[in-house]
Parts: C-alpha cells; structure tokens; sequence
C-alpha cells in the first residue's frame, strides 16, 4: 500500500507588523464584498490565523479561508447549544445528543485557564460511549466553539489535556482520528496552542508513529509528551498551570472527579450569558449562496468530514486496530 504524505512544510516566515497588516488587507480584498457581511469572522486576528497556516501565501489562505466559511454557512457550529435541537445542512442533533457526548467527561472545557489565560479542553479517550461518528464530530465542534467564547481576549489559542487512563488500541476510532485532524486543522486554524499527552502508554507510540506524518508540521510541533515518573517532564506542567487548580489525573492537587450535572449548570449557565446568535440568521442565509458560488470554482472544502479523508495512511490503523480488538477486551464504563 502506498501512502500519501504531506509535502514538507517551508520554513516559517517572520514579518513585521506593517507586512502583516499588508498581507490581511491583501486577503480582505481577495474575500471580496463578503467581508463586509461577516465583521467578525473577518476580523484581523481572524485572516491573520488563515495566514499564519498557510504561511503567509495569501492565495491559500483566502482559498482556506473561504472554505471555511461555506463550512461554518452549512454547518453552523455557532448554534450548537447544549440547551436546543438544531438543524445543519448536514444533519440534525439534540440537545440530548450533546448531554450523551459529554456524560463521561471523555471531552470538556476546565474551569480553569492556564499561565497565559488560554482555555483548556480535557480530553479522555478511554471512556468512548458512542458508535456514531457524526454525533462525536458535532460534539467535538460545540466543544470548540464553546472554548473559543471563553478565551481571554488577548488570546487566539487553546491547550488541549489528553489523559489516556483507560485507553488501548481497541479504543481507536480510525473515522473519528482522521475527521477530529480534519475538522481540527481546516476549520480551526491555529487554534492550538499546545496539546500535551499525559502518561501515554506504550502501545501509544505505534499509533503516534502513523498519524504523526499526515498530521500539519506546525500541529506536531505543538504536541508534548509528559510523563508523571519524569522530573524533567513534569516541569512543562508546572509552567503552564496553577497545580492546585489542575486535576490530580493531570498531576495537580485538584482531587475532585468530573461532575456531569455540575458541568451541565455550568454550560447551560454560559450559553444564557451570551448574546442571542439566531439574529444572524437572516444575514446568513442572504449571502449563503455568493459565498458557495465563490468557493465551488475552486474545489470541495475540507471541513466537509462526509467527503473522502486524504489521510491515506489511516487506513493502515484500522487494521492494527482490528487485531488489538481481537485480543483486547473493551474497557467497560
């Protein structure tokens, strides 16, 4: 089997504040009328993220960054809430579909921010309790959303905390790997700002050895491995996090477990505190089809996890991780 990797990623250009400045305005033009539309999602720090992953080659980033929207038109992440049923041009999901992803506490925002005010998602991989794909993706993007509301504003990025308590080959999902790295990397553009893997085991570094090469250069750099028998390791937490505020799972001096119902307050809480986003249905709707029109000429967007992955290689996962599910039992909640 041949695999299809990406190209190695140029060197990373530095540029002044007035050659960025040049390069936004050079994209806002090139959105065209449509910027106008959408103020925020083209605000500056916006097109600066698309150029920032594409390396400042603004031709790809508008072409990125039109995708994106056409994306976020039809699938309208913003209106994911706990507390309502929605409809997308994809599919239609729950209020209970949501309540379902997160009872495990398998992927949740911290009541916490670290030393640089960025938010922190927790990730638990082991505790998985759903078979469908579309439902996990949807709850991941609430997840994103919910997470990108809540950054300090002087912030862009998040920090992803990945415990794999519980996890073994058997708990891969090759669907959920390759549209988490799809939506993650597409949809979000430098939106990471360090994902740490605590206490990964063993068995983890055949899996990281296959994704790591169709993963973006700049998202690989930003992932760390810790571990709790490590001195040295162990020194990344305690510069990023207040440790009585981080959980002992993560090796901090919280010692509470996650709490669904509290965690359910919290969210419902939030979502009550923010402005009403069904205003912009109208203008949404206006503009929907200019916006496809323009993105059509230049091919499928990449946020679409129903179209086919041009992550190849994972195909080689899923038969690792059907002889581990042959001999491993799954782990049960």
């Amino acid at each position: 089997m041949s695999f299809k990797r990406p190209r190695a990623s140029p060197q990373e250009k530095s540029l002044s504040y007035e050659e960025e400045q040049a390069k936004i305005n050079e994209v806002r033009n090139l959105i065209g009328p449509v910027a106008n539309k959408f103020p925020t999602e083209c605000s500056d720090a916006s097109i600066l993220r698309f150029l920032k992953a594409r390396n400042w080659n603004t031709k790809k980033a508008t072409k990125m960054f039109k995708e994106t929207l056409k994306w976020r038109l039809a699938y309208k992440p913003e209106k994911i809430q706990w507390s309502l049923t929605f409809k997308t041009f994809f599919s239609t999901l729950t209020q209970e579909d949501v309540a379902r992803e997160a009872e495990t506490g398998k992927l949740y925002k911290a009541n916490y921010f670290d030393k640089h005010g960025r938010t922190v998602l927790v990730m638990r991989p082991g505790p998985e309790n759903s078979n469908s794909v579309q439902v996990q993706i949807k709850y991941l993007v609430y997840c994103m959303e919910n997470a990108i509301s809540n950054l300090e504003s002087d912030q862009e990025q998040m920090v992803w905390l990945i415990n794999f308590e519980r996890w073994n080959m058997a708990s891969i999902s090759v669907k959920v790997t390759r549209e988490t790295a799809r939506v993650l990397q597409d949809c979000y553009p430098e939106r990471l700002g360090v994902a740490i893997l605590y206490n990964p085991p063993k068995v983890f570094e055949s899996f990281w050895l296959l994704v790591k090469p169709f993963l973006e250069h700049k998202t690989y750099k930003k992932v760390k491995f810790v571990y709790s028998d490590q001195p040295q390791s162990m020194k990344l937490m305690e510069s990023l996090f207040d440790l009585e505020k981080l959980e002992s799972s993560f090796g901090g001096k919280f010692t509470e477990k996650f709490d669904f119902e509290a965690y359910a307050k919290r969210m419902k809480d939030e979502e009550k505190s923010r402005c009403d986003l069904n205003s912009c249905n109208d203008q949404q709707t206006s503009v929907v089809s200019d916006v496809g029109s323009e993105i059509s000429d230049e091919g499928d967007s990449p946020c679409n996890y129903e179209t086919g992955s041009e992550l190849e290689g994972l195909e080689e996962m899923e038969r690792l991780q059907l002889d581990c599910k042959s001999k491993i039992p799954d782990a049960k909640d």
